[in-house]
């Protein structure tokens, strides 16, 4: 999906999410990236590991650039906000 066909976040406040709805967005989006696009699972995993170790995550969220990390992580042609020698 392109930018244009999936939106993601809309505007709203923390107090308003409802976050077993937010995993369930964020689980359809990553099973909805083409496999020509997306990361090996393992690769995808030593991002994550690379993130839970960062102080820039909090609740899940990159406070560099305001991304959802599990939904970042998966892209092929996406790097670490914070330092691109990172992934």
């Amino acid at each position: 999906m392109t930018g244009e066909e999936w939106r993601f976040c809309k505007k709203c406040l923390i107090r308003e999410l409802d976050e077993s709805a937010l995993f369930a967005s964020i689980k359809e989006y990553l099973d909805s990236i083409d496999k020509d696009f997306k990361v090996s699972d393992e690769e995808y995993e030593r991002r994550l590991k690379i993130c839970l170790s960062c102080e820039r995550l909090v609740r899940g969220t990159c406070t560099v650039c305001g991304c959802y990390v599990e939904m970042r992580a998966a892209g092929k042609d996406k790097h670490c906000p914070a330092a691109k020698e990172k992934w």
